[in-house]
């Protein structure tokens, strides 16, 4: 079994399981990728960030629903399957009222909060049922159809033409409830904490915590959450930015960074072994200054391979810091508060990190005051960091309401780009909403660079993938 050869039996769970996780992510990547650019389209842009908050909130509460209630009352399926038929059953509710108008904007946005605090819990869950009904060693087997899943739902997004509109939440929701009913086929996974005490330590990842006082755990996780936040602009504008670039189908455009992440994920242990921890880490962080730089220098005139480029290293900016940060995490932890320091791993970079990652790239308060972020750097006339208006994607989705497209033309959408004919459509119009977007890129690169240098000079670990156990 563990030669990474399945039995017969082992091969009908993994099939079932890998399953679960393409409805699981396909249900998250058929809105998230292009929320941006569908709500900014149809008069929602005012609630942009506030939508894309949804997610860092409910993954901050996550891990307290699954130690308080998942892991030890009801089995692991039946959870998974309801809370996808609630996350389902409310995501059905959000486009009708994204469609009443900016006046429903702010129920809109609760109702975002609701649904993703029924589906965080369940990235959690879907890893606990794969882990218990098959060995360690296939589980990236599983895990790689979560990545094939968001990469299906954006070329069909695409494929649709709906990359500018709020049929992407149907889209999401159908395939919530699809999964909420397959959820409960799945093999039966009993509560793993049934019958223990609760542990307020672990629940609150106060073991982990001291995890800190080890100054090199101390930089990477510090560096981590602030890493997340030039990271926010990416999830939070890219759509709207490839939109605004000419691209027809942004939602198909941005699953090359997805295609990259399974490339570079399959390569993930020959760098690990050849460059260590700290320069794999480096790589990460310095693809993403390059990313941002790439969107600035080809925004005015809309560089075709600079933008695509800009894309594509997403694989590079997530599997050599996300992945290689696990793996960093997993080694340094004792074995008996792994799964702690993964959860607060995950607490702090999609937590805490992407919370404000979003507040910065749409110009948000410090929550609970009325401070306004300083996501801002005035040079001259050039304000950096300043959210592009709009004016361009609406004048766009307007002039191409109602067109079609052969399939050909759908599927070849994800490398096509140009402006349709209108006469609000104006070069000018274009250019000065290319500088705009060239002077937002710029603030998250500074960012990125920054904490880049901070993790050059200040971590010094020099652990090994051979190191030991972590104890």
């Amino acid at each position: 079994m563990h030669d990474g050869t399945p039995t017969s039996n082992a091969t009908n769970i993994l099939i079932r399981l890998s399953v679960m996780m393409f409805l699981q992510f396909f249900t998250w990547g058929a809105w998230f990728a292009t929320l941006a650019l569908a709500l900014g389209s149809n008069g929602l842009g005012d609630f942009v960030g506030a939508a894309f908050e949804s997610a860092p909130i409910a993954a901050i509460f996550a891990p307290l629903f699954l130690g308080l209630v998942a892991d030890r009352f009801f089995p692991s399926q039946f959870v998974m399957g309801g809370l996808m038929l609630l996350g389902g059953g409310i995501m059905c509710c959000v486009p009708y009222v994204a469609a009443q108008g900016p006046a429903y904007g702010r129920l809109m946005v609760w109702l975002m909060i609701a649904h993703m605090c029924c589906y965080m819990p369940t990235l959690g869950l879907s890893n606990t049922i794969t882990f218990t009904n098959l060995p360690p060693d296939l589980y990236p087997k599983t895990r790689v159809w979560g990545t094939i899943g968001w990469i299906a739902a954006g070329l069909g997004v695409g494929f649709a033409g709906w990359s500018d509109s709020l049929n992407i939440l149907w889209l999401g929701a159908i395939c919530s409830l699809l999964l909420g009913v397959y959820s409960f086929t799945l093999p039966n996974t009993p509560p793993p904490a049934k019958g223990t005490p609760l542990d307020i330590r672990s629940l609150l990842m106060l073991d982990a915590m001291k995890l800190m006082k080890n100054p090199g755990f101390a930089v990477f996780a510090i560096c981590s959450t602030l890493i997340c936040i030039p990271l926010g602009y990416y999830y939070g504008q890219t759509s709207n930015f490839l939109g605004a670039a000419g691209f027809k189908e942004a939602g198909s455009t941005m699953t090359i960074g997805q295609m990259s992440e399974i490339f570079f994920m399959l390569l993930i242990p020959f760098f690990f072994r050849k460059l260590g921890v700290k320069m794999m880490l480096l790589i990460g962080m310095g693809c993403w200054v390059l990313r941002y730089a790439l969107f600035a220098m080809g925004a005015p005139e809309q560089v075709s391979w600079m933008l695509f480029l800009g894309v594509a290293l997403h694989g590079i900016c997530y599997d050599f810091f996300f992945v290689t940060g696990f793996m960093y995490t997993d080694n340094k932890a004792p074995k008996e508060i792994r799964g702690q320091a993964q959860g607060l791993l995950v607490f702090l970079t999609q937590g805490l990190g992407m919370f404000f990652g979003f507040r910065f790239a749409f110009g948000g308060k410090f929550p609970f005051t009325s401070y306004v972020l300083p996501n801002t750097i005035q040079y001259g006339d050039a304000v950096y960091g300043k959210a592009p208006s709009g004016t361009l994607v609406g004048e766009i989705k307007a002039a191409t309401e109602g067109e079609s497209r052969s399939t050909l033309e759908s599927l070849l959408a994800m490398f096509d780009r140009g402006y349709p004919e209108s006469d609000a459509i104006t070069p000018e119009l274009i250019r000065q909403t290319g500088i705009e977007w060239q002077l937002y890129w710029v603030f998250p690169a500074i960012l990125a660079g920054a904490v880049f240098l901070i993790f050059a000079i200040a971590f010094w670990d020099k652990m090994s993938p051979n190191e030991g156990d972590g104890k």
